[in-house]
């Protein structure tokens, strides 16, 4: 009997494009499917039919072989097969993208796989840690100490008793799901005798109870950087929970939270601090040595009639920048000291130079003098 052309059983024309071969096949295989066909021969052959016609318009190749050749083109080959000659589930196996969208993902024909363990990575780890203004400037060492999972040591991530193998769960027979059905409608849940993994263990290593990892403390010591800012977060690879069944471990993110110090900042990349002079040494200017946060060294220059709040700057001593290895600068802002006791010959030569440049005081014992309100404000 003559084969039906694969065109009209799809019931669509030649110039058809790809999705509307897809669509008139969805279309079909929801009309004749088998689990709203039970014990229906006919609607079976349909079925194949509808397949058997999909498998090749959906192929370039096929197609255009087809559509030169017809059935001829497929006479003796394992594309060519007639509808009464496929396997039901090979086109389930092949199409079952289109199976799974309309009768829920297997539609409760999903195959079996291999009874094995899936290797699983482990989670990433998060922690904290609180270090000062000094230490972000010259890079320090901390000490860290917790408890996360590690690869089992008795069974090496295998999870098992040493000589023995899972076993496929025979309830939901290695898929990891069980379908249930209602009618011709379908729907799949997580296996409830293996979790969804496929298989179980009947012999499960004694130290991780088959789980293939166990929880340790976890102790030693992370280099932070110096130059490294507020609120940074560090990746320590492979410091994280160690993974599933041989898989890979996760990492650790630590966050960095940098303290205020009393004396000093960072402003960018540089550091600054405030140096207090007396108002000779900004009038005259003057030649002192300072401490920067790390201990060391500095001298500085002020010069003559230096105001309140004047920068000094001191280049390449600042914050190194961990990005592009460069130093920021350390800047003195000049304050000046007022004193709230004067000696009797400090006060008499304040006086006199006030009345040298004409500035108005009030001589009174214990009071603030007009020279240093003006001054001031």
């Amino acid at each position: 009997m003559a084969k039906q052309d694969y065109y009209s059983i799809l019931g669509v024309s030649k110039t058809a494009s790809q999705e509307e071969i897809k669509a008139a096949y969805r279309k079909l295989a929801l009309k004749y499917h088998p689990d709203r066909n039970p014990d229906n021969k006919e609607a079976e052959e349909k079925f194949k039919e509808a397949a058997q016609a999909y498998e090749v318009l959906s192929d370039p190749e096929k197609r255009n072989r087809y559509d030169q050749l017809g059935h001829s083109g497929y006479e003796g080959m394992g594309g060519g097969a007639g509808p009464h000659d496929m396997n039901m589930d090979d086109i389930f196996e092949h199409f079952g993208d289109i199976f799974g969208s309309m009768f829920g993902q297997g539609a409760g024909r999903k195959r079996s796989r291999k009874a094995e363990p899936e290797p699983k990575r482990g989670h990433d780890l998060f922690k904290e840690i609180t270090i000062t203004l000094k230490e972000s400037f010259i890079g320090t060492k901390k000490e860290m100490s917790f408890y996360h999972f590690f690869t089992c040591d008795t069974c090496k991530g295998k999870g098992l008793k040493a000589g023995t193998d899972v076993n496929q769960c025979a309830t939901c027979q290695g898929t990891g799901q069980v379908t249930y059905r209602q009618g011709f409608f379908a729907y799949s849940q997580t296996c409830a005798t293996c979790g969804g993994e496929g298989f179980t263990i009947p012999h499960p290593c004694p130290a991780c109870s088959g789980h293939s990892r166990v929880q340790k403390l976890d102790k030693f010591s992370v280099s932070i950087p110096k130059g490294i800012t507020d609120g940074t977060e560090l990746r320590i690879l492979d410091k994280g929970d160690a993974g599933v069944f041989g898989g890979p471990t996760g990492n650790l993110y630590i966050r960095i939270h940098v303290t205020q110090d009393k004396h000093f900042r960072r402003v960018g990349d540089d550091l600054e601090c405030n140096i207090t002079l007396t108002y000779p040494q900004l009038v005259l200017g003057s030649q002192i040595e300072i401490e920067s946060i790390d201990g060391s060294k500095e001298t500085i220059k002020v010069p003559k009639g230096c105001p309140v709040g004047e920068k000094i700057i001191i280049t390449g001593k600042g914050f190194d920048n961990i990005r592009t290895k460069r130093r920021g600068n350390f800047v003195v802002i000049t304050q000046c000291h007022i004193p709230k006791k004067l000696s009797p010959e400090a006060k008499e030569l304040l006086v006199r130079y006030s009345d040298i440049v004409g500035t108005t005081i009030e001589d009174k014992e214990g009071s603030i003098m007009g020279f240093f309100k003006k001054f001031l404000g």
